[in-house]
């Protein structure tokens, strides 16, 4: 297999398709600490629909949003509410990268082109992935604006949490498709298996997941893909692929090397995390051995602690962000560890269980 065959750099940015960007905007600047540095819209002769960039370290996040009710746009938001359209990738050629995804086997969305402005111009693509959700490829030609053609910048500070980038995205498949997706990632983007857990290790007396995680030769682009295990109850995957009626994005985990004060200033901005029992810390210490965290600190602000044979990592997941109960994010601090918090899992289960019992949907 091939390595990097698609000359993948990064994750770009992540696009997602809400019906109001510019309140959306607000909530992750003010609540996420995001800070906006670039508009689309109106004001810079964009006819169709309006999208606002955001950034925080080297996390971005667009939001967009249709000006009238004929754009597909609103087909997506009325099927799924507010969600991850679009992962996109820098990469060095989207020619290449385009070309050689649709021969490994790749569904294209739209053909290389260029996007220019004022500022230059920048090549894109797009190829389909899970349910409606998209891998866009974008290489740059002499593009010298904000962020990509169409924008203008324009800023709007955010209350920074110390938030540096995407460590990983989730995605929620049916049942039986997630070794199809595993697979299409090993084929198409030449991404290795890095970890997989079963019903056994991601389960509780009342339902149950499976989850594979791929990842790139750098392990700097992590997909951890999920599918519903039966179980007695509806499971969470369950209950995001109905709401979100069908296959997307479950999560964004954002990187912190401070998760302390990340969480801190979530809270006080007012981020809603959840929450697992206090019987959780009586035994953390003997579990994971040693940290450098205050354990009173860790056990107040509700961190998930879990350790493997590299180190250990900090964690904690919000609830969703939507009225429907589907994206939601990972705060996540890696010491050593580069595992995704396997210790964690019972306890976070059962924590995503009591909410879904508050919404009648276990």
């Amino acid at each position: 297999m091939a390595i990097n065959p698609l000359r993948l750099k990064s994750i770009h940015h992540v696009e997602l398709w809400v019906g109001n960007a510019r309140q959306a905007a607000y909530y992750y600047r003010q609540a996420f600490g995001f800070s906006q540095f670039a508009y689309a819209g109106l004001e810079t002769g964009r006819r169709d629909a309006a999208s606002y960039a955001l950034q925080q370290g080297k996390a971005r996040i667009v939001l967009t949003t249709p000006y009238g009710p004929e754009d597909p746009i609103n087909d997506h938001i009325r099927l799924h509410g507010d969600g991850a359209r679009d992962i996109c990738f820098h990469v060095d050629d989207a020619d290449a990268a385009f070309a050689e995804a649709v021969a490994r086997g790749a569904e294209p969305v739209s053909r290389p082109a260029d996007r220019e402005d004022g500022h230059g111009a920048i090549r894109h693509a797009a190829i389909a992935i899970y349910g409606q959700t998209i891998h866009s490829f974008v290489s740059y030609k002499d593009y010298q604006g904000p962020f990509l053609p169409g924008y203008a910048e324009k800023h709007a500070p955010g209350r920074d949490a110390g938030l540096l980038r995407i460590d990983h995205i989730v995605g929620n498949v049916e049942l039986g498709r997630m070794n199809d997706w595993a697979d299409w990632y090993s084929r198409v983007l030449g991404f290795s298996r890095y970890i997989t857990f079963d019903d056994k290790d991601i389960s509780t007396e009342f339902s149950a997941l499976q989850s594979v995680v791929v990842a790139d030769e750098s392990f700097a682009i992590k997909f951890p893909i999920n599918e519903p295990a039966p179980g007695r109850k509806k499971s969470q995957i369950e209950e995001y692929l109905d709401f979100y009626r069908g296959p997307g994005v479950q999560h964004i985990a954002l990187l912190t090397t401070d998760i302390i004060n990340s969480v801190t200033t979530l809270r006080a901005n007012g981020v809603e995390f959840l929450s697992v029992p206090g019987s959780y810390y009586d035994a953390l210490e003997t579990r994971v051995g040693t940290i450098d965290e205050p354990l009173d600190t860790v056990r107040r602000l509700g961190l998930l602690v879990d350790r493997d044979e590299e180190g250990y990592l900090l964690q904690l997941f919000t609830k969703p962000v939507e009225d429907r109960p589907t994206l939601f994010f990972e705060i996540i601090q890696r010491k050593g560890s580069r595992g995704f918090g396997k210790g964690n899992f019972k306890a976070l289960f059962e924590s995503i269980e009591r909410e879904q019992a508050l919404r009648g949907n276990l």
